[in-house]
């Protein structure tokens, strides 16, 4: 979850009103987040990622002027109307289709604003933006270029200009090959003939998204006046992202201004757009969810409190205004949830269910059980692992072609692209990071895959590494386990291409293969940075059961 670091002097200035750092970190947690750390006046909250309006301190103290009961509502942001445009031109429609800007004027920038700034641009690049994927933001000093401005796809080396950190100038291409942001995200360009660019009426380089900014625009501490651009493929977290920054910096005092965003169409989109949603919220679904008997003025408090406004319609109907920054709410039970928030979850009581029943456990729960204490019998210590991998370490590492699997559509990275298909691969690369302890090191999972036909199956998977690991200890382990299981079995030959041809044998059950086991290949001894000789062995549970 993300980690929101801020001075508690800075975020008083912000608030706007007295509460002492006891009070604030021990009723800041309430409104749904961990208190990290404190260092002195340095605070650090960790919150729901689904809140990224809380991303920045400026945030945080919106949201507590409401929930401490300062200033509770909606709160409302002045903005002012420009001429500024920005033209998107058709070229750029099939690389990164979207762009919304703003201009914020009068911003005084103070060290305070420097770090808050680049620590919330960072979380939304990571959280919404999907590490930039999704969307990328830019801030500019406005008074280094001249409008209006154009967002177009051009050719990887037609354009060249002097990138953020450089002094010599650097064609699209050599960004991507030479800079070090560029080297970072090239990937998200690797598939596109034109890169997507932002230059003013004299053909300057704002911007090349998701990548890196001109040194033209160069933010400094004596920049006063901010152009923000957010490019990307996702409209919604676009807006949602452009919100947030602008606000941010209006919290701070600067003055908000409009662009005109002009589409290929000839369409015009003014942003940003701080108008609130609306949505109908039934008290009487909220008292049958909470277990409360709350009435309709009763729940408009909670929602002031968590900085909505909301209107009784009729009696039993809410008209509830939601905040342009929140873009969390999606449904009834969304806006019910931060009713229980403003209620306040300590007063919430624990009862006792009204009908005496009786419990037991599921069959598969006492097998795994059972397959727990054999493990820790034999000397092996438990571990659980990501159920997220990428098809580098479940393919290509344990020495097999790509095969069926489940790839995940918005990866955060490169790392967690698909769904794992064995825990093997898994439990390699926790011994690789932890090689450095003393021999021997003998570690089980019994966990989740999903199989080639989509479905989640249990697995049994184990792995010893030593300077005397052999197929015999293996056979030793495996029979031990199907023993002690009370399960029948046989042994015949195997052949994995992660394990020593000859040294692997499968596990039959039921004139079924139902594992296999043996001595792990020296290249993927080698392919997961391991230095020693390694058995394991993975057995199919869930055919057991």
């Amino acid at each position: 979850m993300p980690v929101v670091t801020f001075e508690y002097n800075d975020f008083i200035d912000l608030f706007g009103y007295n509460i002492s750092k006891e009070d604030l970190t021990n009723q800041l947690p309430m409104i749904g987040a961990d208190l990290d750390k404190i260092e002195g006046d340095t605070i650090s909250i960790e919150f729901f990622p689904d809140r990224p309006d809380l991303s920045s301190v400026e945030g945080i103290a919106r949201a507590s002027r409401a929930f401490f009961g300062f200033k509770t509502g909606l709160q409302s942001y002045q903005i002012k109307t420009s001429d500024i445009q920005i033209t998107v031109e058709k070229s750029v429609k099939s690389v990164r289709p979207y762009v919304q800007c703003a201009l914020v004027k009068n911003v005084t920038m103070t060290d305070e604003l420097i770090a808050s700034l680049m620590q919330l641009q960072e979380k939304l690049h990571f959280g919404i933006g999907r590490n930039r994927k999704k969307i990328a933001i830019g801030v500019h000093n406005y008074n280094a270029v001249q409008p209006p401005f154009t967002y177009k796809g051009v050719a990887p080396n037609s354009v060249e200009f002097i990138p953020l950190g450089k002094s010599d100038s650097m064609t699209l291409e050599e960004i991507l090959t030479k800079h070090e942001k560029g080297i970072a995200y090239a990937h998200l360009l690797q598939d596109d003939d034109l890169y997507p660019l932002i230059v003013d009426a004299n053909n300057n380089v704002l911007s090349f998204p998701p990548i890196i900014n001109g040194m033209l625009t160069e933010v400094t501490p004596f920049t006063t006046d901010l152009f923000i651009d957010v490019t990307g493929n996702n409209l919604s977290a676009i807006q949602k992202a452009l919100v947030i920054v602008t606000t941010a910096l209006s919290e701070r005092g600067g003055t908000l201004f409009t662009t005109q965003v002009i589409e290929p169409d000839g369409s015009t989109v003014i942003t940003p757009n701080l108008q609130p949603t609306h949505r109908i919220l039934r008290h009487s679904y909220v008292n049958k969810i909470l277990g409360t008997t709350m009435k309709a003025d009763e729940i408009i408090v909670c929602l002031e409190k968590m900085g909505f406004s909301a209107e009784n319609t009729d009696d039993d109907v809410l008209k509830v205004s939601i905040p342009a920054w929140r873009g969390d709410i999606l449904h009834e039970i969304d806006l019910i949830e931060e009713v229980s928030i403003g209620y306040g979850f300590d007063k919430f009581h624990h009862t006792l269910p009204n009908t005496l029943t009786f419990g037991k456990q599921l069959k598969q729960t006492s097998t795994f059980d059972h397959y727990h204490t054999i493990l820790v019998g034999l000397g092996f210590n438990e571990v659980t692992t990501f159920t997220i991998s990428n098809e580098t370490s479940e393919f290509t590492k344990m020495g097999q072609p790509v095969g069926p699997r489940v790839e995940i559509e918005n990866p955060i990275g490169d790392e967690y692209s698909c769904l794992r298909v064995s825990l093997l691969p898994s439990l390699l690369k926790l011994l690789a990071v932890n090689k450095h302890h003393p021999l021997p090191q003998q570690i089980y999972e019994l966990g989740i895959i999903v199989d080639e036909s989509f479905k989640n199956q249990s697995f049994l998977s184990g792995i010893k590494t030593s300077a005397k690991a052999n197929f015999t200890e293996c056979k030793s382990i495996v029979e031990a386990i199907m023993r002690d299981s009370g399960n029948s079995y046989s042994i015949q030959e195997y052949d994995h291409p992660g394990f020593v041809k000859g040294r692997c044998a499968g596990l039959i059950h039921n004139k079924k293969t139902i594992g296999f086991f043996g001595e792990l290949h020296p290249q993927t001894i080698t392919n997961f940075e391991l230095e020693h000789p390694t058995i394991a062995f993975e057995i199919y549970v869930h055919q057991l059961i």
